[in-house]
């Protein structure tokens, strides 16, 4: 592209959009039905499906383990995998700043291409919008997806006490690496923002009975345990000791005041199997990570209770406020 920045007039529908569109989007996400470019896309789905879109704002746009366009790609792919389903077909939409960097949307349309090929999944649709500088911040996405259902009856009702919960990996690193690159902290550390297809689809290979799974991301653990309490009506009681955190997110907690529990993840999802099952889903999930771990069990009651190292107790409750503006 002869232009170095992206002008009102790539959103304007004439020459210089239909030039974005083919010689960027079209060779990054070509597949036979997108580049028909018809007002809408013919697909063909089997049996149960399931339907899922999201919107990403995140600030900053790049950080350490991704950008925006993998985290559009990985949101959508995570939803889709977190209901039993196969992603299958995405739309996606641009909505960008005038003025953005060329150079910074390939990147970011590079990256979504990556992921795409890891989840097998296309792009089938969507749009581009340019605005005026000041009316967004560089490029906000949405995405929306359809897959179809491997695993039935998946849900955050179905836990019964005696089921054990699983965490995927180590917790809060999207949080505490969005946070240090907002206000300029030095970390080596990477976000777990990737796509966890390959994960569930062990899982589900493997014939465990999995009653509910969720993506970690915005109010990170506490949310995710708090909203199953509620919804399937138990306790779910959680061991300190076992929830696996890296002492590079527990320093940058301890710098900014924050909990670990509650910070964003964006590749790592919590699962609540029955018992006689766990210990397979936790061999299965240590090799994507070695750091799974059986971290509690539901049992009688409403609440989400922390059994303390010192083996004292306290509860849980739901993240309150904005912890964290624009984590995705």
């Amino acid at each position: 592209m002869e232009n170095k920045k992206i002008t009102l007039a790539y959103g304007g529908g004439g020459e210089e959009t239909n030039k974005l569109i083919k010689e960027l989007f079209y060779e990054n996400f070509k597949n036979d039905i997108l580049i028909k470019a018809e007002d809408a896309a013919v697909i063909n789905l089997n049996g149960k499906t399931a339907f899922t879109t999201d919107s990403f704002t995140i600030d900053p746009i790049f950080f350490n383990g991704g950008d925006i366009g993998k985290l559009s790609i990985a949101g959508t792919c995570n939803d889709l995998a977190m209901m039993g389903a196969k992603p299958e077909y995405l739309s996606i939409s641009f909505m960008i700043e005038e003025g953005l960097d060329f150079e910074d949307l390939e990147k970011i349309v590079k990256s979504i291409s990556k992921e795409l090929k890891k989840a097998d999944a296309r792009i089938v649709c969507g749009d581009t919008k340019v605005v005026p500088a000041g009316s967004v911040d560089k490029i906000f996405i949405n995405t929306s997806g359809v897959g179809s259902i491997k695993k039935e009856n998946i849900s955050a009702h179905n836990i019964k006490p005696g089921d054990k919960i699983i965490v995927s990996r180590d917790i809060g690193r999207h949080g505490s690496v969005v946070l240090a690159k907002r206000f300029g902290v030095d970390t080596d550390i990477e976000s777990d923002c990737k796509v966890l297809c390959e994960e569930v689809n062990a899982l589900i290979e493997a014939g465990i009975d999995i009653k509910a799974m969720r993506d970690a991301t915005r109010g990170g653990l506490s949310a995710v345990l708090n909203e199953w309490a509620e919804a399937s009506n138990v306790a779910i009681e959680i061991e300190e000791e076992k929830i696996p955190i890296s002492d590079e997110v527990k320093g940058l907690c301890e710098i900014f005041g924050f909990e670990p529990m509650d910070l964003a993840n964006e590749g790592t999802f919590i699962l609540a199997v029955e018992n006689k099952g766990a210990k397979k889903a936790e061999e299965i999930l240590k090799k994507f990570n070695n750091n799974a771990s059986i971290i509690g069990e539901a049992i009688e009651g409403k609440k989400v209770i922390l059994k303390t190292s010192y083996g004292s107790k306290r509860y849980i409750d739901l993240p309150k406020g904005e912890l964290l503006p624009r984590i995705c």
